[in-house]
């Protein structure tokens, strides 16, 4: 009966999990993946447009994806926003 519980208790909370490992590899681990020459034209572009509010525009749009849950975006203007800040 105890592994019963246990079963139904695991089934139940699959989604959860599985809702967590999805924001997971969407916001951390797949924004990683873009490269990094990828990432300095976006920022240069970034700079070459904005000039010294080019930091302030790239959260913007890292905002602009958390509002719109977009985890994966939110994560590349966060390397964008790094990048700018190197420059």
């Amino acid at each position: 009966m105890f592994w019963v519980k246990v079963a139904i208790w695991i089934i139940c909370l699959s989604p959860v999990w599985g809702a967590l490992a999805w924001e997971l590899w969407a916001g951390a681990i797949k924004p990683r993946l873009i490269p990094d020459e990828q990432i300095e034209a976006l920022a240069k572009d970034m700079i070459s447009v904005h000039g010294n509010r080019a930091a302030e525009f790239a959260f913007i749009k890292e905002d602009r994806a958390w509002r719109y849950s977009d985890s994966f975006e939110q994560g590349k203007w966060r390397r964008v926003r790094h990048q700018i800040r190197c420059y």
